[in-house]
């Protein structure tokens, strides 16, 4: 698989907005094709909508935006692509004549994966030059926040194209489940539409609404879900003897005729009544609204398993200190771009400005992010040693608002092993004006005896250069400013 920087998206809907999103936040430059003319607009709205996502759920480690271009083909659209996510309607005569189309049009060497959620990739790529390169990447909606992928190839399918691209959305802060089997409908849909047909056989009986049997899964199982899924949650179920006592014990109820697995008939008026409860349910809430509620509750329970490290937190997790980590060059003598964000809304004060406190806050991420960069980690909190903040002083400059992206660039003004001089400059992206800046003391401190200690070499060896670069930089104007000084 070569080295991707560029990606081609043909397809431009829900799934493959999403994927425009994903790629374009983590720096990809993108090119779209899709035939609704109003593909440009539904991109942006989607993206907005990420955007605010992301920065909500990996503060602080933004990198920068991808571009992004519409094409008048699918041709077009993956003409130089690195890698190209299809993510047309779900009709395989449709998805075979344009993957051979995009085939004919691109280096043997560029993955092709296709976004379907149940097709089965032997008999997509059957019309393709080089079926070797496609692959499924089937991803789960809303694409630029749940985690999980299926990755599954055809019988003409490369070993190696599921392995590298497994790899690459991984890259990407996903969760690559490589389906080892290809079958119809893959893995998790297989079990979505299980509980899909029992769900509608309930509202054609009239044993319970939408409403009713979405209540019983969000205040129940599915909260369990989010973090166990169901044979470890089952495990629980049976107490200390497992597994083996939970199914001898509720196994015998399989036998029962509780479910109906196979779908009742979509007529009319069952169309109706699930299309009628659906509309009370959401209670005049726009589709864009409710996109936006789901999001921030996704970030909220994706926020909560990542200070667990567990489930798809861990994965969020591990995006985060990557991203953190992209782009850094020890020693660069120039005052290092560690802390990106952008200004959510509650971050807003009552002049319609970013709060005063979130300066602050900016800053501390950003000396979090300096401080992760020289290896003080998890790990080397854990054996004792760590950094205080002993004195701060911060120059407001100038506003931010709602959606604003922020950077903040950090000036090293020297150290000497156990002290840390630092100078912070908050600028507003759009327009590259400073907002703030903030002169920080730092002290090393042994944890474990309480008091202060120099850092030992596996820290002052990655410090001390960057200090040394540093020293060659212009010192900030501001730097050893007092309270209500004149400003220079």
């Amino acid at each position: 698989m070569r080295d991707v920087k560029t990606i081609g998206l043909v397809g431009g809907g829900v799934i493959g907005a999403g994927w425009a999103a994903r790629f374009l936040l983590n720096g990809y430059d993108v090119t779209v094709f899709d035939p609704d003319p109003e593909v440009e607009r539904k991109l942006k709205t989607v993206l907005a909508n990420a955007k605010r996502a992301q920065a909500k759920l990996t503060p602080g480690v933004a990198l920068p935006e991808g571009s992004l271009t519409i094409a008048a083909s699918a041709v077009e659209a993956v003409k130089g692509a690195d890698f190209v996510q299809e993510s047309l309607p779900e009709r395989e005569d449709l998805k075979r004549r344009v993957l051979a189309q995009i085939d004919a049009a691109l280096p043997a060497d560029a993955v092709i994966a296709s976004s379907t959620s149940g097709l089965l990739p032997t008999n997509l790529q059957a019309d393709m030059a080089h079926p070797e390169r496609l692959v499924v990447g089937h991803p789960f909606n809303p694409v630029y926040l749940l985690p999980l992928v299926e990755v599954c190839g055809g019988a003409k399918t490369a070993p190696e194209v599921v392995r590298d691209t497994a790899a690459f959305y991984g890259t990407l802060g996903m969760h690559p489940l490589v389906v080892r089997t290809e079958i119809d409908g893959f893995i998790a849909d297989r079990l979505l539409e299980a509980l899909w047909r029992e769900a509608l056989w309930l509202v054609e009986d009239g044993v319970a609404t939408t409403e009713e049997i979405d209540d019983a899964i969000r205040y129940g199982a599915g909260l369990r879900w989010s973090f166990m899924g169901t044979f470890l949650i089952y495990r629980l179920a049976g107490g200390e003897p497992g597994m083996r006592h939970f199914l001898s014990q509720f196994g015998p109820a399989l036998k029962l005729p509780w479910t109906k697995l196979v779908a009742p008939e979509l007529t009319d008026e069952l169309t109706d009544r699930v299309s009628a409860q659906s509309d009370d349910q959401a209670r005049g809430i726009s589709i864009r609204e409710l996109e936006r509620l789901r999001d921030d509750c996704l970030v909220s329970v994706l926020s909560a398993l990542a200070e667990q490290d567990y489930a798809a937190g861990a994965v969020v997790k591990a995006h985060r200190a990557a991203l953190a980590g992209r782009g850094r060059t020890d020693g660069e003598a120039a005052p290092l771009a560690l802390y990106r964000t952008q200004v959510a809304p509650d971050w807003i004060d009552y002049n319609g400005h970013m709060t005063e406190s979130r300066y602050l806050h900016a800053f501390g991420e950003a000396t979090d992010a300096l401080l992760a960069h020289i290896g003080v980690d998890d790990h080397y909190l854990a054996s004792g040693g760590s950094f205080y903040t002993v004195e701060t002083h911060i120059m407001h400059l100038g506003e931010a608002h709602e959606g604003d992206g922020l950077a903040v660039a950090t000036q090293l003004l020297g150290s000497d092993g156990k002290k840390l001089h630092l100078f912070h400059t908050l600028t507003r992206t759009k327009d590259d004006v400073t907002i703030a800046t903030a002169e920080q003391m730092l002290l090393h401190v042994d944890t474990n005896a309480k008091r202060a200690a120099p850092a030992p070499a596996a820290i002052t060896d990655r410090l001390m250069p960057i200090v040394a670069a540093h020293a060659a930089l212009p010192r900030p104007v501001s730097a050893g400013r007092h309270v209500g000084a004149p400003r220079g």
